[in-house]
């Protein structure tokens, strides 16, 4: 590390550096510019997250997973906030702890993920591509019901 010319004459001066200039000599902590930017995305993130909340079929809480995890590297206190949320704060601290979803919500999850690929098949005019979305919606049933734990 070199020392400027500042910095070099204060620790020169014979009766030491006075408190005022001291922080000069402290090595500085890089600014971090980029906490702005984690919060503004968890705004985002939570403006999906409750339009997911509202729109039948649209999940919310990954939404809201990932901006309280934009909010931990930006701002705990807005972190804090999100989770103080009546139903968003406890979707998310169980999630945290491993606790999963409950059994109703997970019939819900899987009957939104069948009516909605049973709606729009009949949108999709190539046959491959009505196999590749039935096995998509299979595979988001399958992934809800059986890995997902669900919380007693």
């Amino acid at each position: 590390m070199t020392i400027g010319p500042e910095k070099r004459r204060l620790m020169d001066y014979p009766g030491g550096c006075d408190a005022a200039r001291l922080h000069l000599l402290l090595p500085q902590a890089p600014a971090r510019p980029v906490k702005p930017l984690w919060v503004a995305l968890g705004f985002v993130l939570c403006a999906i997250g409750f339009v997911g909340l509202v729109l039948p079929g649209f999940p919310g809480t990954v939404w809201f997973v990932l901006a309280a995890a934009s909010f931990a590297r930006g701002d705990p206190r807005w972190e804090a906030w999100l989770l103080s949320r009546p139903v968003v704060g406890q979707l998310v601290r169980d999630y945290r702890d491993g606790k999963g979803m409950p059994l109703r919500a997970k019939w819900i999850a899987c009957l939104c993920i069948a009516v909605a690929v049973g709606f729009s098949l009949g949108r999709i005019p190539v046959l491959v591509g009505q196999v590749g979305w039935v096995l998509v919606g299979l595979f988001g049933i399958y992934y809800i019901s059986l890995r997902v734990p669900t919380k007693r």
